[in-house]
C-alpha cells in the first residue's frame, strides 16, 4: 500500500499580486515550450487567473483608422440634355359617364362625358350639315 500526502487547508487567505509580478509570470507564459498551467501551478494560482491576466496586461487597443474606399477620378460627364418636348401631362381620369344628346328627327348623340369639347363641337359640325 503506498502512502500520499495530503495537505488539508484550514484558511482561505487571498494574495495580492503587484504588477510587477502579475508581469513577470505573464511574460514567462511567452516563453518557447511554456506550460501556462505549470506556471500558474508554481506560483500557487489556478491556471484561469493567469489566462485572465495574461488578456488583461496585453490588451492593446489599435489606433483608430477610417475605412477607405477605392475610387476613381474621370472626366466630367456632360449634362444631360432636356427632351425635346415635355413628357405628356396624364390627367387622372374621372368616372366617366354617358351623356346623351338629342338632335332632333329621332337622331340621338351618345359620348361619355369626358369627351374632348372641341372633337365634340367637330362632330356636331358635320351632323348638323347632314
Amino acid at each position: 500500500m503506498t502512502k500520499h500526502q495530503i495537505e488539508v487547508i484550514t484558511s482561505v487567505e487571498r494574495r495580492r499580486w503587484s504588477r510587477e509580478e502579475k508581469e513577470r509570470l505573464v511574460a514567462a507564459t511567452f516563453e518557447a515550450e511554456a506550460n501556462v498551467f505549470e506556471i500558474a501551478r508554481s506560483a500557487g494560482i489556478h491556471g484561469t487567473q493567469l489566462f485572465r491576466w495574461r488578456k488583461e496586461l496585453c490588451q492593446v487597443s489599435a489606433p483608430y483608422m477610417p475605412q477607405l474606399v477605392p475610387m476613381e477620378v474621370v472626366e466630367a460627364l456632360p449634362a444631360p440634355q432636356p427632351p425635346a418636348q415635355p413628357p405628356p401631362i396624364s390627367r387622372p381620369r374621372k368616372k366617366s359617364s354617358m351623356v346623351t344628346i338629342e338632335l332632333g328627327g329621332a337622331r340621338r348623340l351618345r359620348v361619355e362625358s369626358d369627351i374632348d369639347s372641341e372633337a365634340l363641337g367637330r362632330i356636331l359640325d358635320v351632323l348638323e350639315r347632314r
